[in-house]
């Protein structure tokens, strides 16, 4: 019970970080739209904010993640299947944040300054790394499932927690 509330409190901080950060890229666009009255330059300031919703996207998904699988299904990551289901659910939020992450850092590069290209481009290499590591793990997991299959017939029996929708 002292976990549960334990990552239920995580969950609520990571919430409210994305949250904060949401509201964050609102007014950075309201304030961008006021420029533009203005005559001000706004690309920056909407390509800045597009990085601040992908971030706030993974603090939601993360709070969603930790939520569903420790609160709701008081899951222990121990089973193979399990194992792979939570580190799939942060893979992909890490790899589309950090994929969308990287094009505002290429599109503001080019509008400012060119030595920015060179970071975004070592990120694309790690993305490239994240994703080929990530298929291995896949692969060398469900092995380790064919190994186990009662493992897989209790983390479906965790998904019957979860409300359907």
């Amino acid at each position: 019970m002292l976990f549960a509330a334990a990552y239920a409190a995580v969950a609520l901080l990571c919430a409210a970080s994305g949250t904060w950060l949401l509201l964050r890229a609102g007014m950075n666009i309201l304030h961008a739209a006021r420029s533009v009255a203005d005559g001000g330059a706004t690309t920056l300031i909407v390509i800045e904010s597009i990085g601040l919703l992908a971030i706030s996207l993974v603090a939601f998904e993360i709070a969603q993640t930790i939520v569903e699988e420790q609160v709701i299904r008081r899951a222990h990551v121990s089973a193979p299947t399990r194992v792979r289901r939570y580190l799939s659910r942060f893979f992909v939020v890490i790899v589309v944040a950090t994929g969308i992450e990287m094009l505002v850092i290429i599109v503001k590069s080019l509008q400012t300054d060119l030595s920015g290209v060179r970071y975004a481009a070592a990120m694309g290499l790690a993305i490239a790394a994240l994703l080929a590591a990530w298929g291995a793990f896949v692969r060398l997991n469900r092995s380790a499932e064919d190994l186990e299959p009662e493992a897989m017939d209790e983390a479906k029996r965790e998904d019957e927690k979860l409300p359907s929708g």
